[in-house]
C-alpha cells in the first residue's frame, strides 16, 4: 500500500475545517435516506407511542411495555429498547457506513483532495458530520417518543424494575440518562461503520458492517456467556441501562459498558483514520483496500476484546453467567414487596411497611437435577410475606423467564386472588394488577447475596 496525498497538498494550505464540516454535513443531509432517517426518527416514535399507549393490548414482552398505559415515561423506554436492538445499529450503517464509500462510487476523491488539500481534514470533517447526523437522529428518537408518551398518557409515576415508584421528575431525569447512556455504544457502531467504509470502499460489506455486527452480537447475547465476556462486548451498554431503574441503581454494569463502548469507538476511529491516510487515491475504481488491510483492521478490535476480557476476569469476582438463585430471590422479594404495597394502595387497604412484611422468596430452576443458575424460562419461585396481626403466612407462586442479560419476567401463577388476574377492582374502578406480571433485573456484576 502506498501513500499518495493530493498534489497541491504540499504547495497550499488545507481548506478551513469549518466550511469543510458544513460541506460534508450538507452532502449527508442531501441524501434521501438521511432525510428519511431524520424524518422517521423525529416523527415515528411519537406517533407509535401515542397510538400504542391508548390500546388495551400492550407490548408486555418488552421491558416497560406493560406500563405504557399507566405512565408516559414508559413509552420512550420501550422505543429505546427496540432502538438498541436494531434501529441505532442500522442508522450507523446508513450514515457512517457510507460516508467514505459514497466518494468511491462517485469517483470524486481527486477533486475533494484538490479542494480540501488535506486527507486528515477530510477524514475529520466526514467523521464529525456523520457523528452530528447520528446525534440528531438519537435526539429525535428520544424527544419524539417522550412527547408521544406524555401527550397520550401524562407524566405519571413510573414503576421501576424493582417495583419501586419513580416520581415524574425522577422518572424524566432517569429516562434522559438512559438515552444519553446509549450514545457511547452508538458511537462504537458508528466508528465500526467508518472503518468498514474505509476498508471495503464501494463494496456493500462496508455499508452493512455495523448492522452485521449488531446481528452477530444479538445472537451472541442470547448465549449463556460468562459475564466477563458479555461485559466486554461493545453493545453491552445497550442493555445495561436497565440498571438505572432499580433502587439503588445498578451503575457498575452501565459504567463498564459505556467505558468499553468508548474504547471501541476510539480504537475503530483511529484505525479507520490510519488506513484512510495510507490509502492510494489514484485508483479511479477503488473496490476496497484488499484482504491484507481487512485483516489488519480486524486484529486490533479482536485484541481489544481479548484485553478487556482478561482485565475483567482479573478484577471482577463474578464468574459464570452472573445469574444465580440467591440473586433472583433477593430481586424478586424486593420487587414483590414494592408492588404489594402498590396493590394495597390501589385496593384501598391499609398500608403495611416493607419491614413488617418481611418478604422472602425461594427459587428453583428446572427441578432437583438442574443447577440453580443461569438464564432460562424454567425458574419457579415462591414468594412469602407476613401481615401484622395475622397468624398465617401469605405465599404466591411465580414462573420466571430470565434472559442472559439479567432481565426477567415474573408471571403470576397463583393464588388467583393475589396474582391470578390482570384486572383488579381498585378504588377508581378496574385497573391493572401490579402483581399479575412484572419485570425485574439482576446486577450481573454483583456478588451473590442472599436476601
Amino acid at each position: 500500500m502506498t501513500t499518495l496525498a493530493a498534489p497541491s497538498a504540499a504547495r497550499s494550505r488545507p481548506a478551513p475545517a469549518l466550511p469543510g464540516y458544513r460541506f460534508e454535513l450538507l452532502k449527508l443531509t442531501a441524501q434521501w435516506r438521511t432525510r428519511a432517517l431524520l424524518l422517521v426518527g423525529w416523527l415515528g416514535p411519537g406517533v407509535l407511542v401515542a397510538a400504542i399507549s391508548r390500546q388495551s393490548t400492550l407490548p408486555t414482552d418488552t421491558v416497560f411495555g406493560r406500563w405504557m398505559g399507566q405512565s408516559g415515561w414508559a413509552g420512550p423506554l420501550v422505543v429505546l429498547s427496540f432502538c438498541c436492538s436494531w434501529v441505532l445499529p442500522l442508522a450507523t450503517s446508513l450514515v457512517a457506513g457510507d460516508v467514505f464509500a459514497a466518494e468511491d462510487r462517485l469517483g470524486t476523491w481527486r477533486h475533494l483532495l484538490t479542494v480540501v488539500g488535506s486527507p486528515r481534514r477530510i477524514f475529520t470533517t466526514k467523521a464529525l458530520a456523520a457523528a452530528t447526523v447520528l446525534l440528531v437522529v438519537v435526539l429525535g428518537l428520544a424527544v419524539s417518543s417522550t412527547a408521544g408518551g406524555l401527550l397520550a398518557v401524562g407524566p405519571h409515576p413510573l414503576v421501576g424494575l424493582d417495583g419501586h415508584l419513580l416520581g415524574p421528575a425522577r422518572a424524566g431525569a432517569t429516562v434522559l440518562l438512559a438515552w444519553a447512556a446509549v450514545l457511547a455504544p452508538t458511537a462504537a457502531f458508528a466508528a465500526v461503520g467508518l472503518l468498514g467504509s474505509v476498508v471495503f470502499g464501494r463494496s456493500p460489506v462496508g455499508l452493512l458492517l455495523p448492522a452485521l455486527l449488531a446481528l452477530v452480537l444479538q445472537l451472541v447475547q442470547l448465549l449463556p456467556l460468562p459475564v466477563v465476556v458479555r461485559a466486554a462486548l461493545p453493545g453491552f451498554a445497550f442493555t445495561a441501562w436497565h440498571g438505572l431503574f432499580t433502587s439503588p441503581a445498578q451503575t457498575t454494569p452501565l459504567l463498564l459498558g459505556v467505558g468499553v463502548a468508548l474504547a471501541w469507538a476510539v480504537l475503530a476511529t483511529a484505525l479507520a483514520r490510519h488506513l484512510f491516510l495510507r490509502r492510494d487515491f489514484t485508483g479511479p475504481a477503488h473496490d476496497g483496500s484488499g484482504a491484507g488491510v481487512a485483516v489488519r483492521a480486524v486484529l486490533p478490535p479482536v485484541g481489544l476484546l481479548a484485553a478487556t476480557i482478561g482485565l475483567l476476569a482479573a478484577t471482577t469476582p463474578v464468574t459464570g453467567a452472573g445469574v444465580t438463585g440467591p440473586q433472583l430471590e433477593t430481586s424478586l422479594a424486593t420487587s414483590y414487596a414494592h408492588l404489594y404495597r402498590l396493590q394495597t394502595r390501589e385496593l384501598g387497604r391499609p398500608d403495611v411497611p416493607e419491614a413488617q412484611l418481611r418478604t422472602g422468596a425461594t427459587c428453583d430452576k428446572g427441578g432437583d437435577r438442574v443447577e440453580d443458575s443461569g438464564p432460562g424460562n424454567d425458574w419457579r419461585c415462591v414468594v412469602s410475606w407476613h401481615i401484622p396481626g395475622a397468624t398465617a403466612t401469605g405465599s404466591a407462586v411465580y414462573q420466571l423467564d430470565v434472559t442472559a442479560d439479567g432481565r426477567y419476567v415474573a408471571d403470576g401463577d397463583g393464588p388467583q386472588t393475589v396474582n391470578g388476574f390482570f384486572p383488579v377492582p381498585t378504588v377508581t374502578g378496574p385497573g391493572p394488577n401490579p402483581l399479575w406480571q412484572f419485570d425485574g433485573s439482576v446486577d450481573l456484576l454483583a456478588t451473590t447475596t442472599k436476601g
